[in-house]
């Protein structure tokens, strides 16, 4: 049932159930609010970019801090030579995968590991202990392991969203109510049940604050991967735009994972409004 829906009793002899009543109201009254968001957001954005074009070379050198002028040539630049489609194209399948691998393993891991509380008790300190091991230190074993092709950097990003995954999931599972599973229980509810029925759903909002909070890690992951080796990518963009003093490259590199990580975000957002359309609308 959609926000712009009220519920109504039936009239006599009528069929029993929910009758649907759509509300008059207008597009402001429906979308006002988000829209004075992103208003708010795009003025925001707008006065940044002014005040750093405004400032760049004025009051702070513009070796350390390129302008947007600059960066939207260097972007133009890129894309006229296949520079910036061909880079961003290998990076994107590494976030991808790694994220796809990552979160799949870690969600699986989380659920079924916190669903076994003696399990889970054991091996939690190991999996913090691994959680706290810093992933760019990974990079050289993994380098050792797997090479430098895209095999590695998919797998650092995954060992990266990993841990971020399941913790969230395994929190989710450890605080479902424990009312709902009695009461699925005493209606003769098994273990099927209760888990299909009461621990998945109620856990999936760990789930999905797991995969947000691994998005940028997802990319951090790779991006690192690209920086210890690689000879193609984003992260080996930033490094040879580096090398040259090239800070508009580095802008211009920074801005293309941004925008990939919003568009993740975005996919991310679409899916867990999908799964929580069971939980009642706010306000």
């Amino acid at each position: 049932m959609s926000p712009t829906d009220e519920l109504t009793a039936p009239p006599d002899g009528a069929a029993t159930g929910p009758v649907r009543i759509g509300l008059d109201r207008s597009w402001w009254q429906r979308h006002g609010v988000s829209t004075t968001v992103w208003l708010v957001r795009v003025v925001l954005v707008a006065a940044f970019l002014v005040f750093w074009e405004v400032s760049a070379d004025r009051w702070i050198d513009i070796t350390f801090i390129s302008r947007p002028s600059d960066i939207a040539v260097r972007l133009g630049e890129w894309g006229a030579d296949g520079t910036l489609w061909t880079n961003s194209w290998i990076t994107i399948q590494e976030i991808v995968y790694g994220f796809g691998l990552g979160a799949a393993a870690g969600a699986i891991a989380g659920f079924v590991l916190a669903s076994l509380k003696f399990v889970y008790r054991v091996l939690d300190p190991f999996m913090m202990a691994l959680y706290s091991i810093p992933k760019v230190a990974l990079a050289p074993l993994f380098i050792v392991w797997f090479g430098i092709g895209m095999h590695m950097k998919v797998l650092l990003a995954a060992a990266t969203v990993f841990f971020l995954v399941f913790l969230n999931t395994a929190a989710g599972v450890r605080e479902v109510d424990r009312g709902l599973v009695d009461a699925v229980r005493l209606m003769g509810g098994g273990r099927w049940e209760v888990a299909r029925k009461v621990v998945l759903p109620a856990s999936m909002t760990g789930v999905l604050t797991g995969l947000k909070v691994a998005i940028p890690y997802a990319l951090i992951g790779a991006v690192i991967g690209e920086l210890v080796a690689s000879n193609r990518g984003l992260g080996y963009l930033i490094n040879d735009a580096a090398s040259q003093f090239d800070t508009a490259g580095v802008f211009a590199t920074l801005v293309v994972l941004s925008v990939i990580a919003g568009v993740l975000n975005v996919l991310v957002g679409l899916i867990g409004k999908r799964v929580n359309r069971w939980k009642p609308i706010d306000g």
